[in-house]
């Protein structure tokens, strides 16, 4: 069995309702996985958008959310979930706005492409302090046993 990551919000390259966004509530899609791979010890996620700032002209990926050492015996990411009700243990990373916790959806232009991606790893990993991306995958690089993505797409109404 391959590890899996699904969202009763979206489809698998379906759309980001609206709630999820800046337009609406900005909170984060409830995430469930399964199949972890034997030997997992924590795992890591990370939501970002390789289309920044405009998918006909991409310059950079925009990071939108990044935990770490959430706990195997953790199945699921409730909907709206706050510092306050993650999984104890896990630790939260930096996204591109320069703070911790999911930040929506909120192209400026287009459709853009959100990946989130699940990492199960043979390791619980340091106290990382609040790492960016790039810190948490140098962190991860080695210890990644499997990886499974579901990704979505939104474009704002106005």
């Amino acid at each position: 069995m391959t590890l899996a990551l699904s969202s009763r919000a979206f489809d698998h390259n379906g759309s980001v309702p609206r709630r999820f966004t800046c337009e609406g509530e900005d909170v984060s899609p409830d995430l469930a996985w399964s199949n972890l791979p034997p030997g997992t010890r924590s795992l890591a996620l990370i939501v970002d958008d390789p289309d920044a700032p405009d998918p006909a002209a991409p310059k950079l990926t925009w990071v939108h959310w990044v935990l770490y050492n959430i706990p195997p015996s953790a199945t699921a990411l409730s909907s709206a979930v706050t510092a306050g009700n993650l999984p104890s243990g896990t630790r939260e990373g930096l996204n591109d706005w320069k703070r911790t916790g999911y930040g929506g959806p909120c192209p400026p232009v287009g459709r853009h492409r959100y990946f989130h991606k699940l990492y199960a790893l043979d390791t619980t990993l340091p106290d990382l302090g609040k790492p960016s991306k790039a810190q948490l995958e140098k962190a991860m690089a080695g210890h990644v046993l499997a990886k499974a993505e579901l990704i979505a797409t939104y474009q704002k109404s106005k």
